[in-house]
Parts: structure tokens; sequence; C-alpha cells
């Protein structure tokens, strides 16, 4: 019997699913495990599996957005119809709201599979590429005949693209040739023309300049998220700034001894668990009708990508070394900055720092991340004149600001959980013991 394949819910805040392209084709062979597609989520890049063997009987949307539950194949014997398996899906949803949606897809799917296949206009369709691939050759105007392959038999995926670029820039272009002399009668007229220096610049004022481009999954989802929380949880900000020459000195020192390179952020991370372990309140989440007091401390570790933030999640925070957080906040920067991180591996968050010293910025607020009650902004470490002990002398200091669902966290507690980070901060001793 013919099995529908629909669109499956990926990640918790998955409201639907962006094709991108498809690594099987109608007619092939399929064995359950095999990757049918790869999806775009609004948090991933992912690769949907198929549970069942059989041939690949029908497409029914080849690329774009679908929505959740929404048919996107039918796998079965071959031979097999597949509009029955499809109007037999339909009629046990009980008319969804999908249903409509998915005959016009299917339907439009028909006329193209009716339709006889265009000759390739060039060599790009016959060349075994993942789909990503065959969209950043595209985009940057490469043809795959001229990219090696290093995945399974020859395919092309995306680090040979990549590495295809870096090779191309580093390969000066070839001089363009000088251009041949002009006849003598040619230069008698050039030199009577008196042609002004300098063209002038032709401002029309028209402001078509622009390029529109259409929202990623991940950045629709970010700016529906964000605006809930920015206009439905009251924020307020506190501020302080910390004294850093201690953390400066017992960093150099642990770095020493410790496997990998310690950085400012995994005393951060550490400071603000152990901070939150003092301080359950900052620890919480609103849930519309009662306060979750979390029992667990789960840092999310805000990560800059092109399309926007993504948020990894580093678990237990409380309860890990330095060097551990150091090397699970690499891993997880890295999966986030290739797309393939995990829905689990950005679910569960208790409290989030987002954290833009390295980008030179000194000070900032930033929105609440839902469902946690508060979210710490770090600015960078800048050297300053500060007053110690009644004298001017030269301090590293560095700005961080708290902001604060007032529903959940009043001004006081925020300013208690403050001050122990501070106080964590400028004594981080205090982290080893």
């Amino acid at each position: 019997m013919a099995e529908v394949i629909r669109m499956p819910r990926m990640s918790d805040t998955m409201e639907e699913g962006n094709i991108i392209g498809w690594m099987k084709e109608v007619g092939e062979e399929v064995e359950a495990g095999d990757t049918l597609a790869e999806v775009e989520t609004d948090k991933a890049t992912m690769e949907l599996d198929s549970y069942f063997d059989g041939v690949l009987l029908h497409i029914a949307i080849k690329e774009g957005p679908v929505p959740i539950d929404g048919v996107i194949a039918v796998i079965g014997e071959k031979g097999e119809d597949w509009q029955a398996a499809i109007d037999a899906a339909n009629a046990s949803s009980n008319g969804s709201s999908d249903a409509p949606a998915v005959e016009e897809a299917v339907k439009e799917t028909q006329v193209v599979e009716s339709a006889p296949s265009p000759a390739p206009s060039n060599d790009n369709q016959r060349i075994k590429a993942s789909p990503l691939a065959k969209s950043m050759a595209k985009e940057s105007g490469i043809q795959l005949a001229e990219v090696s392959g290093s995945g399974d038999g020859g395919r092309i995926v995306k680090r040979d693209i990549e590495a295809f670029l870096d090779n191309r820039k580093e390969t000066p272009a070839p001089a363009a040739p000088a251009p041949a002399p002009a006849p003598e009668s040619a230069k008698s007229v050039e030199s009577q023309a008196e042609a002004p220096a300098v063209v002038p610049f032709n401002f029309t004022g028209s402001g078509d300049n622009f390029e529109d481009k259409s929202l990623s999954q991940m950045r629709k989802v970010i700016a529906r998220r964000l605006s809930e929380s920015k206009f439905t949880a009251p924020h307020f900000y506190l501020t302080v700034e910390i004294n850093m020459d201690k953390a400066i000195k017992i960093r150099k020192r642990v770095n020493e001894v410790a496997p990998t390179k310690i950085s400012f952020n995994d005393f951060i991370v550490k400071a603000a668990a152990a901070s939150l372990r003092l301080h359950p309140a900052i620890n919480s989440s609103w849930m519309d009708d009662k306060i979750r007091y979390n029992k667990d401390v789960n840092i999310g570790v805000a990560v800059a990508i092109d399309e926007g933030l993504m948020v990894p999640v580093v678990r237990y925070a409380d309860m890990k070394t330095l060097s551990q957080i150091n090397t699970e906040v690499k891993t997880l920067a890295g999966k986030a900055k290739n797309r393939k991180l995990q829905p689990e591996e950005m679910q569960g968050n208790t409290f989030t720092i987002s954290n833009l010293g390295m980008f030179g910025i000194e000070e900032f607020t930033a929105i609440i991340n839902p469902p946690d009650a508060c979210i710490l902004a770090v600015g960078g470490i800048i050297p300053k004149a500060i007053v110690k002990n009644g004298e001017i002398v030269p301090g590293n200091m560095m700005k961080v600001t708290l902001s604060c669902d007032h529903r959940v966290v009043d001004g006081a507690t925020g300013a208690q959980f403050l001050n122990s980070f501070k106080e964590i901060l400028e004594d981080p001793i205090r982290l080893m013991v």
C-alpha cells in the first residue's frame, strides 16, 4: 500500500518547512533511512529521511514552503496509484484545512509531470550534487562541471563549492589584453573632439536602486517571537560595570594548564550559572497562568549567523567546568554556523546570554528570549581610568545589562543577581571552589 509522506514538525516553533531540494527522483528506489529531501526550518537546514521502503511515486512540492502535515510525496510499489493514496489520506484527515492547498499542489504537479521534460540547459542538471551545493553554485555563477566532488560516489557537496570559491579568490584573474592601436585616421578625429575630462554623475532620484530578498523561515520566526516578547513582556533594564582585572590574570593562569583555551565568555557563562543558583527567581519562566521556577540551570548562548541569531543551550551549566563549557560552546556554535543544530540542542533554556564584546560593542540591551524571564547583554572589556583606593589607576571594565520581564522579576531581585555576578567575576577564584 502506498504511503503518503507529510511535512513533519522538526522543531517546537516550526509552522512550515521550506523544501530546498530533493535527493531522490520520481521512479527511484527508496529504502528506510534514505534521505529524501533537504528542508529549511525556522532553526536549521535538516535532512528529511524516509521511514518506508519502495519507489518514490510522486513529489507533490518540488521546492518552496509546505505547512506542517502538508503532503509532500508518496512512496509505494512501482505502478501503484499515488493519487488514490492522497485522496484516501485527505479523506481520513476529516477535511483538514490543509486539504485544498494540497489538492492544488497535486494538480499543479500533475500538469508538470504530464508535460515532456525540456532538455537541460547546462551540465549542472546531469552532475551528482546536493541541492544546497546546486543552489550555492547557481548563486555564485559556477558550472558544476568545474568542481570536483568529495561526497559519496563523487557527489558535490557544500564544502566542495566553498573550496572552489576560496581557490578562485586566491587565483588572480588573467590580465586583459591591451587594446589594438587605433588607425591614424581615427586618432586625428579623436584629437579634434574635445571630450570632457570628467563625466558628470547623473542622479535621477528615482529611488528604485534596491534589492528585495524573501524572508527565510528562520528570519520569519525571529521576527514573530521577538516582536511578541518585546510587546508582550514588560521589559526593564539593569546595568553594572565590572572590573575584569583579576579575571584577566586568572584566565592567563588557567590557560597555562587547561586542555583547551578558555575564553572570557566561558567565565561569563560559568559566573552566570553560579549566580542563578544563588538567585533562582532569575532562573524562571513566564508560563501565562503561572511562573515556573526551573531546577536545572540551562543557559542559551546567542550565536550570530547570516540569517540572524541561533541560541544553542548549554545544559546543567552550573555543574560543568570551564573547559567543559568551552568545548560545548565551540561545538554548538560550529553547528549553528553550519545550520546543523538539532532541535533538542536549542530547547530547554532557562536563561540566555548575548555577548557582543568581540565586535567592540561597549554596552547594549537585549530582547528577552521567551519563555525566559531574563537575558544578559555583555559588552566588551574596555581599558579605562578608574578610581581605586582614592587614586586614578588603569582598569579593564566590562558593562553588562540584564533585561528582565517585570511580570516575573522585580528590580531588587535583578539587582541582587547582578551584584552576585559582579562579585564572582571580580574575584573569579570563587569559580574554582
